[in-house]
Formats: C-alpha cells, sequence, structure tokens
C-alpha cells in the first residue's frame, strides 16, 4: 500500500468517527450522514471590491465549490472557525473557494489588520446590504452558504461548526471519498432561503397540532400571506424561520391558530401508524448536531 493511500484511510476513519459526534445518526443504522438540498437553487452572484482592492464575484469561481463565509471581526464565533477555514483552503486551493463577506463593521483598517493577524488566504470583502438580504438577510454569525460547482446553494450553516462537517461536504460536492458517511436530499422549505417558506409544513415555535389538515392548510397560507410587524419586512412564516425569538410573529402565528381552532372543525382522518412519530423536519439541524451558539443580529 502507498503511503498517500494508507494517510488517506487513516483520514477517512477519523473522519467518519468526528462526524457520527455530530451529524444525525439513523436510529436504524449507526450511520454518519450529510443533507445537501434537493433541486438547489442558483446562487445569487454579487460584484464587490474586496479589501486588497479588486473586483470579488461568484462568477470568478465558476467550476469550483464554494464556501460563502459571512462574519465580523467582533463575532467571537467568527474568530473562533476562521483558522479551520484557512487550513481548508490551504488544503483544496485547487478545488474550493472559501469567499469572506463581513457583515455590520465597515472599519477597513482594523478588517485588515484582523486579516493580517489570522493570515486570511482568501479574498474577503465587505457585505452590501443588498448583498445580505440576498441570502436571506443573513439572522446570525456566523453563516456559511455551501456552493457546489454549478452554482446552486446547496446547504447553510449558522453558528459555529465542526471544521470536518465543512470538509466532508466539500469533498463530497468534489466526487472525493467521505468513507461511511451517507449524503442524502430535502426539500427547502425556507431554511436555505426564505422564499421557499410557502413550502413549509411545520414552523418553528407554532403548535398545529390541534388543527385538521384543511385548518392547518389554511393557517399556512395565512402565515404565508400576512407580514409579521416588528420591522423585519418578511411575512409571518419567514419570521418564524429567520428569527424564531421574535415575540411578534409568535403571537400573531399563535392567535391565527387559535380562531381557527376555534372555528368549524372538519371530522379527522384516522392517523396512520407512523403518524406518532416525530421525525426531524427537512433542512433542520438534527438535535445530535451541536452547533456553537451563533451571533445574533439586529
Amino acid at each position: 500500500m502507498s503511503h498517500r493511500l494508507h494517510l488517506e484511510r487513516i483520514f477517512l476513519c477519523c473522519l467518519t468517527s468526528l462526524l457520527g459526534g455530530f451529524v444525525a445518526l439513523p436510529a436504524s443504522a449507526q450511520q454518519p450522514t450529510i443533507r445537501f438540498v434537493r433541486n438547489p437553487d442558483p446562487a445569487p452572484d454579487f460584484k464587490l471590491d474586496s479589501l486588497d482592492g479588486k473586483p470579488l464575484s461568484l462568477a470568478d469561481y465558476k467550476g469550483k465549490v464554494i464556501l460563502l463565509n459571512f462574519w465580523a471581526t467582533w463575532c467571537g464565533p467568527c474568530r473562533a472557525e476562521i483558522p479551520d477555514l484557512v487550513a481548508l483552503q490551504g488544503k483544496y486551493k485547487d478545488q474550493l473557494q472559501i469567499l469572506g463577506l463581513v457583515v455590520d463593521d465597515d472599519d477597513q483598517d482594523a478588517i485588515k489588520k484582523f486579516i493580517a493577524e489570522f493570515g486570511i488566504n482568501y479574498p474577503t470583502a465587505i457585505a452590501t446590504d443588498e448583498t445580505r438580504m440576498q441570502y436571506g438577510g443573513v439572522a446570525a454569525l456566523p453563516t456559511s452558504f455551501i456552493i457546489d460547482a454549478q452554482g446552486r446553494v446547496v446547504q447553510k450553516h449558522e453558528g459555529l461548526r465542526n471544521p470536518v462537517l465543512f470538509e466532508v461536504e466539500i469533498r463530497s460536492l468534489l466526487g472525493l471519498p467521505i468513507g461511511n458517511v451517507k449524503v442524502e436530499t430535502f426539500e427547502d422549505t425556507g431554511e436555505i432561503f426564505l422564499k421557499h417558506a410557502d413550502r413549509a409544513s411545520e414552523l418553528p415555535g407554532v403548535d398545529l397540532s390541534k388543527l385538521t389538515p384543511e385548518q392547518k392548510a389554511a393557517a399556512l397560507h395565512k402565515f404565508n400571506a400576512e407580514s409579521c410587524t416588528c420591522g423585519c419586512q418578511y411575512t409571518l412564516a419567514q419570521c418564524r424561520i429567520w428569527d424564531r425569538n421574535c415575540n411578534v410573529s409568535k403571537e400573531a402565528t399563535k392567535k391565527i391558530v387559535a380562531a381557527l381552532a376555534a372555528g368549524p372543525r372538519v371530522s379527522r382522518a384516522p392517523a396512520p401508524p407512523s403518524a406518532t412519530q416525530q421525525p426531524t423536519p427537512p433542512g433542520a439541524t438534527p438535535s445530535a448536531e451541536k452547533p456553537g451558539t451563533p451571533e445574533k443580529l439586529h
């Protein structure tokens, strides 16, 4: 066995072992799993000037896997993950491009000093409000979008993540071995892009269990038709996905559910045996995955 092949096998063994600690493991088979969006949307392109004065856009890196990282110098979790991002960029420099977009931090001299101190080896620019909104508002830092070689957003991560998760996703998209790791796909119901919140059948902090199927459908329609008044400029459904701590959207959806539940009820069809199970909604963070607490933006 060649030395390179031997190292690759050691890497894959360690990779599988580490993934098992923070990626969802199906009850029927203890196998680590990563998940990508089914039928992913094209990543919104942008044209910015990097802090070294060069033009920066996604189109410049067509054919590469891209990790688009929104961060700030004042964000503790961001500072913690940057050395791992630097290492990933160095390891997969020919196939991966990390891009850093700075949010709520416009002191360019301080940012340049930070870049030099941490040895950041990938392009960095200050995100405009337009770019931030194109990617769903970016309500927490760090937030990273994984973009495949075709320029489509296949996953989104908020908060500090184990760098092994990023690496196995990158390797999978590059067609490299990922050991005993399963790859699943899921339908985006607002977790990646808020515009898809109308696909959601459940929303964070909203109890629909007392509604009939017809009432539940009516509730979801109202959540997607009515705007939240907290100032976020999103629908109630989008706000519940974007900011689970928003009391305005929480109370508004609660009132809609209560009003529908108090109305004429339609008899329920007998629930199938599996209806008592509560699977993790598509795109939700599995309970076994333990991200660091992200910094919330307001």
